[in-house]
């Protein structure tokens, strides 16, 4: 596939049209915590260096005050000796303390820094691949996925959910080990002073973190919400910017308005709700801290009159009990982030463990030489195994034949061509190339075979020279050329502004219907496969043009084997099998002349056609 900014998921014969997202609650906080863990085992030994970066650094802060209140100390003695004429300041002892303190916290930030740019490192690491792992993950997949999904939805899940992955990842971890280190070294710090202040500080713990785990248990839910509904959001946009023509055609804009704002505000009461409740965090611990100092400061006081401490201790004590109540912050929120993380990585994983499509073990082969013999046995199929789409369909394509599939909107007909491709499989029967079941074949090395031009053209952002090199990528400027003149193409490139070097904007809008569809039939033939799939490829056409183009398709159908899927019964008349469908069975089957002969129900067709 090109890169993701071009992979879009496109309605009609092969997709449905978008429904709303999916997105689901984060039903598993822990498991999915430990997947995104064990995701990042290449990278622990430079988290666990991140870590104790992160040790280390609230060391050399914790340290820091107990150092300064040293100096605070040395100058009120000094000052009280000078007062009682008795003394002087100890200027040089004040300036080492102060000396010795800066370095502390110049190391300690060193520290900081190092597990700053190690944790960014690993973050960006991990985000690359997550989004690495999810594109690779999407050309492994069947595509009933795609087309029971929300493209927003799947996108939401590559760009906002890695995102936040990624932003809650570079300080959750190393903020958490910080928290704990500088908690347990200020408690430790703390108690060398006065153990009965710090039983007052330490009280304040259990308080604050019932609060925490109070507000957690409530805001959990919205931040589950607003995934969920972030993901509906972006597809309804992509949706609506996407077919933006169809929904003006219709008189849709106050339909799609009203559904955007009805999504919209969902997403905001969700979102106001978790934030607004994740805020209430800090100040809730900041006034418990408050009441910490306050309490600190009077019995300090007290204790300082019986000189059973020191005013350095004090203002040491003072500055711990502000960094006692700053570690519980920065846990709750990163408590906060963490359910972020938990319902993004739960959305990222689920989508990552989806089934796949399946592989035989021990695949089979195909020829070297592909002659095209095709054979549908007894085949049944249903998308949903409750609902047969196909019934017991059996017919046999010879080897360069041209076999038309005809019939109503919901027979069958492009079911067929999604089997022969293995894009589903089937439930029961057997479908054969060269005699060889194609369950049996690796699906790349199936599709090798195949050339497709659809009813939906599929065109990326870039010049019309690379959406024709599509086909095969090592094609030549020259071989490109001469696959658009055989598509009757070139005469209107020519004419475009930059002519095969004009580049196609998002959704290809900036040329006509009619051109796009040239252009993926150009494609097709620089492909040259052996076999080719024609979903009403020349629909978008105009009859003259049309009739050019049918010239240049029979010449690619020369000695391929081609499936030709058609409503203008008039572009398959030198069929050489025709098949009937109606309600998933094949009703007829022969050429035009025999079909009309037979007076049934292609004849039917054909006379009201015609």
């Amino acid at each position: 596939m090109p890169d993701m900014h071009h992979a879009r998921h496109k309605k009609g014969g092969y997709g449905n049209p978008i429904a709303g997202a999916s997105g689901e609650k984060a039903k598993d906080f822990r498991g999915s915590l430990a997947k995104l863990i064990r995701y990042m085992r290449g990278y622990m030994v430079a988290v666990i260096i991140a870590m104790a970066c992160s040790c280390v650094s609230s060391v050399f802060f914790v340290l820091g005050p107990k150092k300064m209140g040293g100096a605070t100390t040395i100058l009120a003695d000094g000052i009280m000796a000078k007062i009682n004429g008795e003394g002087f300041i100890d200027m040089p002892a004040i300036g080492y303390v102060l000396i010795v303190t800066i370095i502390l916290y110049v190391i300690g930030s060193l520290f900081m820094m190092t597990q700053s740019l190690i944790m960014a490192w690993v973050t960006q690491k991990v985000a690359f691949n997550l989004r690495r792992d999810i594109s690779e993950k999407i050309n492994r997949m069947p595509l009933g996925y795609f087309e029971s999904k929300a493209t927003g939805d799947v996108l939401s899940t590559v760009t906002n959910d890695v995102d936040t992955i990624g932003q809650s990842l570079s300080q959750t971890f190393t903020t958490i080990i910080l928290s704990l280190t500088t908690l347990v070294g200020v408690v430790i710090m703390m108690l060398t002073i006065s153990p009965i202040m710090t039983l007052i500080a330490v009280v304040m713990l259990p308080l604050s973190m019932g609060l925490i785990a109070l507000t957690v248990k409530k805001s959990q839910k919205y931040f589950e919400a607003q995934q969920k509904h972030l993901g509906a959001l972006n597809g309804q946009v992509e949706e609506n910017y996407g077919g933006h023509l169809v929904v003006k055609a219709f008189n849709r804009e106050e339909k799609a308005t009203e559904e955007f704002t009805k999504e919209n505000d969902i997403m905001y009461a969700s979102a106001w709700k978790s934030q607004f409740l994740s805020g209430l965090m800090q100040p809730i611990m900041m006034a418990i801290g408050n009441l910490a100092y306050v309490a600190v400061a009077i019995i300090g006081g007290l204790l300082a009159v019986k000189s059973i401490i020191t005013i350095g201790d004090i203002q040491a004590f003072i500055q711990y009990v502000r960094s006692f109540s700053q570690p519980i912050q920065q846990f709750a929120q990163v408590v906060n982030q963490l359910q972020s993380m938990a319902a993004a990585s739960e959305r990222v994983f689920e989508f990552l463990e989806q089934p796949e499509e399946v592989h035989p073990e021990e695949p089979v082969e195909l020829p070297d030489v592909i002659e095209g013999r095709v054979e549908f046995e007894n085949v049944e199929f249903g998308y949903d195994p409750d609902q047969i789409v196909l019934k017991n369909v059996s017919f046999t394509a010879k080897p360069h034949n041209k076999i038309a599939i005809v019939g109503p909107t919901g027979s069958g007909k492009t079911t067929i061509v999604k089997l022969i491709m293995r894009f589903y499989d089937i439930n029961s029967g057997t479908i054969r190339i060269d005699g060889v079941d194609i369950s049996k074949v690796d699906r790349r090395k199936l599709r090798r075979i195949f050339a497709m031009v659809l009813q939906d053209t599929w065109l990326f952002n870039g010049t019309i020279m690379e959406n024709i090199r599509y086909g095969r990528s090592g094609a030549t400027d020259e071989e490109v050329i001469e696959a658009a003149k055989a598509a009757r193409a070139h005469s209107f490139i020519e004419t475009l502004p930059g002519g095969y070097q004009m580049e196609l904007n998002e959704e290809a809008s900036n040329v006509s219907q009619g051109q796009k569809q040239l252009i993926t039939i150009a494609r097709a033939i620089l492909a040259d496969r052996k076999m080719l799939i024609l979903d009403e490829a020349t629909s978008s056409v105009d009859t003259r043009t049309e009739q050019q183009i049918q010239k240049a398709m029979d010449h690619l159908m020369k000695d391929r084997t081609s499936f030709v899927i058609a409503h203008r019964l008039s572009t398959i008349r030198n069929a050489d099998i025709i098949l009937v469908m109606e309600k998933g069975d094949i009703v007829e089957q022969g050429t035009h002349e025999e079909l009309v002969a037979r007076g049934g129900y292609y004849a039917d067709l054909y006379n009201s056609q015609f």
